[in-house]
């Protein structure tokens, strides 16, 4: 039980105007942090191209959807099922 509390780190995380406290994993506090950043960097984008315009909620959507964009994009460079099938006839 130790042992996993020391693999756990308590973090406390600043996403666009709030503060967000998690528990991690201690190896992935780099991820966190850098997805933070992510996060903060497009909704500000999107709240500055958008403001008055759009509501917070609608502004909040379309940044999940530019991130969830460049996920499925990076995703598909990884994929190595094509590669897989073709080494299986192959063989």
């Amino acid at each position: 039980m130790a042992e996993t509390n020391r693999e756990k780190l308590h973090i406390r995380l600043h996403v666009y105007n709030e503060d967000i406290e998690v528990v991690i994993n201690r190896d992935d506090e780099e991820y966190y942090r850098a997805a933070a950043k992510l996060i903060t960097e497009r909704y500000n984008a999107y709240a500055q191209a958008y403001k008055g315009r759009k509501s917070e909620h609608t502004i909040a959507l379309m940044t999940l959807v530019d991130i969830a964009l460049l996920y499925q994009k990076e995703r598909t460079h990884n994929d190595t099922s094509p590669y897989d099938n073709i080494l299986a006839k192959l063989t």
